[in-house]
């Protein structure tokens, strides 16, 4: 299975939108992983079934569909990726891990790898460089 890039971000998705729109133009996929989400309000049904401890609570409609997953102990964020990412080349992450950080200044979209000096791509720069196996080396 092919890992997507992670890119960890701050803030509202709609900052990322033009990024979102130039990764699906070049026929990439995009995911946005909130690590700190939980807590936000789920269908009571589901709630209620996942405290059961069924392995998945599903609700679809309008377009859409939520999924809740019972979970025993931290995330694990590999098994994040692999059981709702796949498919995908870049997962915007909002929360702590070890990953490159995504930052806006003015136009340019800089990328900061721990440990290593900063890159700024125009946005349609970074959307091609994430077909590249290592794209922050």
């Amino acid at each position: 299975m092919k890992v997507p890039h992670l890119l960890l971000v701050e803030g509202d998705p709609t900052q990322f939108a033009s990024l979102i729109e130039a990764v699906r133009s070049l026929g990439l996929r995009t995911g946005w992983l909130d690590l700190d989400g939980a807590s936000s309000p789920i269908p009571e049904t589901l709630d209620v079934a996942a405290g059961l401890g069924v392995l998945r609570a599903v609700s679809v409609g309008a377009g859409r569909s939520v999924a809740v997953k019972p979970l025993r102990g931290a995330p694990v964020l590999k098994d994040l990726l692999r059981e709702h990412f796949q498919g995908c080349a870049l997962v915007l992450l909002r929360g702590e891990a070890e990953a490159p950080a995504l930052r806006i200044e003015d136009q340019a979209w800089i990328v900061t790898p721990p440990g290593s000096a900063s890159r700024r791509y125009t946005v349609t720069d970074l959307a091609a460089a994430l077909r590249k196996p290592h794209p922050w080396v």
